[in-house]
């Protein structure tokens, strides 16, 4: 076992869902509050990389962050350094791929709140920030239960951001999946037996309690 690979990527696996839990949380609750053209086209731009070959989106990801493009010499000049093949740009990379799995089930948790709940609450006077903050948060805590989960279990199984937006650089991007890949490469299939299955346990004790705890509140409302 690639102990460094396992910490990177537990390492990458934090950071993407404590930055996803910043952005997702406002911007879901932006999307559950209306309709709109606006709002859908966000929202469709959040569930891209849903459909986007992750190669594409990391592909894309490079050239914007590589030195050909303003953006990327922007970055190079405030930096010092090239975003692409750094954990800070893989860590970047992993947030826009992961992002539909935190907001989408933070949406409908949002959407799931009694409407009527927040209309009382706004003609009692108080602010549109406690009301998400009293209300419609501790009601959709369930929902960002399953975000948290599905966002920080996507991150550990990625492979098509990291190959080509980190590279295979030991100690800066170079994560489980990356050193599946090379020992399945190399024929060393008892390495890759033990990589793979511990991705594998790791995802199944990650998802279900989710489902067990999502069971359990089905049976409640039903009882």
């Amino acid at each position: 076992m690639d102990v460094q690979a396992l910490w990177l990527t537990l390492k990458l696996a934090l950071g993407t869902t404590a930055i996803l839990l910043a952005v997702a949380l406002p911007l879901a609750w932006w999307i559950a509050s209306g309709n709109g053209l606006g709002r859908a086209m966000v929202q469709a731009g959040v569930a891209l990389p849903l459909v986007l070959p992750p190669t594409v989106l990391g592909y894309y990801l490079l050239v914007l962050l590589g030195p050909l493009t303003a953006p990327g010499r922007l970055l190079i000049r405030m930096l010092g350094h090239p975003l692409a093949f750094s954990f800070t740009g893989l860590l970047a990379g992993s947030v826009l791929y992961s992002m539909p799995f935190a907001v989408q089930p933070l949406v409908a948790g949002f959407r799931a709140v009694p409407v009527n709940l927040l209309e009382t609450a706004s003609t009692l006077g108080s602010s549109p920030f406690r009301i998400f903050r009293m209300i419609a948060l501790p009601m959709a805590a369930p929902s960002l239960v399953s975000a948290c989960i599905l966002a920080f279990t996507h991150t550990v199984g990625e492979f098509g951001v990291v190959l080509m937006l980190g590279g295979n650089i030991p100690g800066a991007t170079r994560t489980l999946s990356i050193v599946l890949y090379d020992q399945v490469q190399d024929f060393n299939y008892s390495a890759a037996n033990r990589t793979a299955a511990v991705l594998l346990v790791f995802s199944v004790l990650a998802l279900v309690p989710l489902y067990v705890r999502r069971n359990a509140n089905t049976r409640s409302l039903l009882a």
